[in-house]
């Protein structure tokens, strides 16, 4: 699992990297605003640990505009302790909130429980438009047809399904896809993109996989 923990306390940056690194989770962390706006544009994550007090751009806000293209948990701080804050923190759409100064290992529980909350189970059917895909029976349909994929096209498939309309960066789809690098002038990615374009897109249907240019790829429909 890939976390995301915003705050611009150096301590509790180092105490959440090494506590959940523990736990096993990959981690990156990043100290304000702009910069976690910058890597949740760059790379998809299955949690986001947000602080509300930051520099430059705000938790709640930065909540808001994840909100707008995302569902990605997010597990909120704050050292605000009133009802009205908590209030304006889920508004935002955060999941769940904890007030500083916290225990690590209720943080710990907390992003457990998220995981879990968010996790489709076996037998869930993911979809995106007319677009189904079932992780239980490694099946996929564009409408009533079914499609038939290799094992790392499918693949490639659900990583775009469990991320709808978040732009994947070649190192994030590196990563989850391969798990190694091919390096830089490999053009596997190009290659399984295409394939999976030609089998989703016949004509007469929509275009579901979005090239952004200089970035990487988006699951989102024109």
């Amino acid at each position: 699992m890939q976390l995301l923990v915003v705050d611009d306390d150096p301590q509790i940056l180092s105490l959440l990297r090494r506590g959940l690194s523990l736990e096993g989770y990959s981690v990156d962390l990043a100290e304000d605003g702009a910069k976690a706006l910058a890597m949740l544009r760059d790379k998809a994550y299955d949690l986001v640990v947000l602080d509300v007090m930051l520099p430059g751009v705000d938790g709640v806000e930065i909540c808001r505009r994840l909100r707008a293209g995302s569902e990605v948990p997010v597990l909120m701080l704050t050292a605000r302790a009133s009802v009205q804050d908590r209030v304006v923190g889920l508004d935002s759409g955060a999941d769940d909130y904890l007030v500083k100064p916290f225990s690590l290992d209720e943080l710990l529980a907390r992003v457990r429980a998220l995981l879990r909350r968010h996790q489709p189970s076996a037998h869930t059917l993911l979809q995106f438009g007319d677009l189904k895909l079932d992780p239980a029976t490694r099946e996929v349909w564009r409408g009533d047809e079914q499609v038939q994929l290799t094992a790392k096209e499918f693949e490639l498939l659900e990583l775009f399904i469990r991320h709808p309309r978040q732009v994947l960066s070649r190192e994030t789809i590196y990563d989850r896809v391969w798990g190694y690098d091919f390096g830089g002038e490999s053009n596997i990615i190009e290659v399984y993109i295409r394939y999976l374009r030609t089998k989703l897109e016949p004509p007469g249907k929509s275009k579901l996989i979005q090239t952004v240019r200089g970035v990487g790829y988006a699951l989102r429909e024109r």
